[in-house]
């Protein structure tokens, strides 16, 4: 019985894991010298020695700092990236709000077009606003209302893509066709699919800005199609167009 216990013991001894010494930790880092830089976190768990500066001798503390306000930087960066895109959507999300109650509250189909075409330049911190409708009556006649300008049929598709519903760009001439006088101010552009009835030609409300920047490819587009989808049943109810 005791050689069988001794003998258990044994198993139970050979099967237990062992700690490595501190020889071999040294020899694995001495191999190894990237091996903080690749596991950083190790860094806020480790002890660091005093800071002292000698032949020979690695300033661990200081590694450590460095590691620490470069973390801190990065966050700081980070923050203030999140707080400016977080004030910017706001802005932007108070600016549609303000476009659409301006357009809801026209009084008559008038001065809803007066609206768009004017004020809302103002409200969108933009320089151009103009409406778009395509016309299939041949040689395009000429604009019924100022700040309203007319398109050969299926340009709108063309300009946006068949399943598109919008399209911004940066870095861009204005087209005449598109912001008629207001063109050559125009650096930046989001156009905007206007669909006012099943029976009513395809429109397009666009914005331009002077700024090269204002509107760019991957920018959100959920507020202005908003905006679009606001103006199109506003109309279609002047109008007296069905959906």
């Amino acid at each position: 019985m005791e050689q069988q216990g001794q003998s258990e013991s044994r198993v139970e001894t050979d099967a237990a894991p062992r700690a490595a010494t501190t020889d071999e930790v040294l020899a694995y880092l001495t191999r190894h010298p990237g091996f903080l830089a690749d596991h950083p976190d190790l860094v806020s768990v480790l002890t660091p020695p005093e800071h002292r500066r000698g032949a020979g001798v690695v300033d661990m503390q200081q590694f450590m700092l460095q590691r620490l306000q470069s973390d801190l930087a990065r966050l700081k960066s980070q923050q203030r990236a999140l707080i400016s895109t977080s004030r910017s959507n706001l802005t932007s999300q108070t600016r549609i709000h303000a476009a659409v109650l301006a357009i809801v509250g026209a009084s008559s189909f008038e001065q809803l077009i007066q609206t768009v075409t004017t004020d809302l330049a103002v409200l969108l911190d933009v320089d151009v606003v103009t409406l778009c409708v395509e016309s299939d009556t041949g040689p395009l006649p000429r604009p019924p209302l100022p700040g309203v300008l007319l398109l050969p049929s299926g340009e709108v598709d063309r300009l946006l893509g068949a399943d598109k519903d919008a399209l911004l760009e940066d870095e861009v001439r204005g087209d005449p066709a598109l912001f008629g006088a207001g063109a050559g101010l125009v650096q930046s552009e989001a156009l905007l699919r206007l669909t006012i009835g099943s029976h009513a030609p395809a429109g397009i409300l666009a914005l331009g800005s002077r700024r090269p920047h204002k509107f760019k490819a991957g920018q959100g587009t959920e507020l202005l199609c908003f905006l679009a989808q606001a103006l199109e049943i506003t109309i279609a109810q002047w109008l007296d167009l069905e959906a």
